[in-house]
């Protein structure tokens, strides 16, 4: 029987990372390492999968933009439509590994498997977490059940939805997903599904080469209003992540109405792990103008808003983006 062919493409990140000695895991330079010395450290990934590699980026995820992940979605939209390509392995730094995984979920259709992994310890530490996230992230990509599930990403032997994924801590079992997003677990080659997911994805690849600008801020006690207008200041759109259900202060909201009315989305989330934000049930969001952001975390609200608005879409449709992904 022949095996799957997945193409891998690095973007840098701690899994590409090299510091001054084996005992150092905090003090490195992210990105510095080539993806073929990174598929030697993997032995057995060979008889999971024929790899064909490339490097797009060698960067800190930290230094990601629009202008990257556009770049990054349209290589990996012609890689999946290449009938010799069976799924798609992206390496990628941890900083924003939520929101690339997100970007790509909403603007790829294919039903291939693409998988997000990279690793907290540089590739150069002793106990690196890397090999093995890519050796598990090759199984999960070469698998015939990773089909039609959207954006993956396998990490700390966990198969989560790219779909409010987040990163939780600074050691090697970072990242995790709403009660929602745990989708399952991968042990070497043996992958294992529990959760299928449920909601829409992919269709909204931007037609241009960039994105209106969004931003994002997170409330806080004693916030002053002022800020809510700062934090608009030349977008078109902000995402407002609020207290508990996405609650916002009188005088927060006044400030919000002053936004709406001069053309801005605003998008009421929350600043709470878990928890669905409801539309037009502890305000009238609809009678105000804003959208409300379901249960998906602020940057990935902030990375929907984004691709909605790019897309043209009035706050019935942007609001039906956030209903239904």
């Amino acid at each position: 029987m022949s095996l799957p062919n997945i193409a891998l493409v690095a973007t840098g990140g701690t899994i590409a990372g090299q510091a001054a000695s084996a005992g150092e895991a905090v003090k490195y330079q992210p990105g510095a390492l080539d993806v073929g010395v990174l598929l030697a450290a993997v032995p057995g990934v060979d008889a999971l999968a024929n790899l064909q590699a490339e490097q797009i980026f060698a960067i800190d995820s930290a230094h990601i933009t629009v202008a990257h992940w556009l770049q990054l979605a349209k290589r990996v939209e012609a890689l999946l439509a290449d009938d010799t390509v069976d799924g798609v392995l992206v390496l990628h730094g941890t900083d924003t590994m939520e929101e690339t995984a997100f970007f790509l979920q909403s603007v790829l259709s294919s039903d291939k498997p693409v998988v997000l992994t990279g690793a907290m310890r540089p590739a150069t530490a002793l106990s690196a977490d890397g090999p093995m996230n890519m050796l598990h992230a090759v199984s999960v990509a070469a698998n015939p059940a990773s089909r039609g599930k959207g954006v993956l990403v396998v990490f700390g032997d966990a198969i989560l939805s790219a779909r409010g994924l987040q990163k939780r801590d600074a050691v090697p079992a970072a990242f995790d997903a709403d009660r929602y997003g745990r989708l399952g677990m991968v042990a070497g080659a043996d992958v294992f599904y529990y959760q299928q997911p449920a909601r829409a994805r992919g269709g909204l690849m931007p037609t241009g080469d960039v994105l209106p600008a969004v931003n994002l801020l997170y409330a806080y006690a004693d916030m002053p209003a002022s800020l809510v207008l700062a934090a608009a200041e030349g977008a078109k759109g902000l995402v407002l992540a609020g207290l508990g259900n996405g609650n916002l202060r009188p005088d927060w909201l006044a400030a919000v109405s002053e936004l709406i009315a001069r053309g801005v989305k605003v998008v009421r989330a929350s600043r709470v792990p878990n928890g669905t934000v409801v539309h037009n049930r502890t305000y009238e969001d609809d009678a105000l103008g804003l959208l409300s952001g379901d249960n998906h975390t602020p940057p990935q609200a902030r990375v929907l808003l984004m691709l909605g608005i790019a897309a043209g879409l009035d706050n019935k449709g942007l609001q039906g983006l956030f209903d239904q992904r």
